[in-house]
């Protein structure tokens, strides 16, 4: 399955299920080992190639930003990153 990630709509992030280590039918099974997986379970596995600090110069978040992404298949979601009020 096909997942990217775009920032303001610029796509940074482009990979599948292909270039996971572990397969999601093999992390279901560990994870099952340790916890009861209900419906509606998300688990978080990481992201595709294409992360800010392997940009030239290094990219990250700031406020402000929408973040979308997605799964094929599966549908996407966006966020809204709020400015730090540190």
């Amino acid at each position: 399955l096909g997942m990217w990630l775009e920032v303001d709509g610029e796509r940074v992030q482009n990979g599948s299920t292909k270039t996971m280590i572990f397969g999601a039918a093999y992390l279901v099974h560990y994870i099952s080992q340790f916890m009861q997986l209900d419906p509606g379970d998300v688990i978080t596995t990481g992201t595709p190639p294409g992360v800010g600090l392997g940009f030239k110069p290094p990219r990250f978040l700031k406020g402000g930003e929408t973040v979308a992404l997605g799964i094929e298949g599966l549908g996407t979601q966006k966020q809204l990153f709020k400015p730090y009020a540190g």
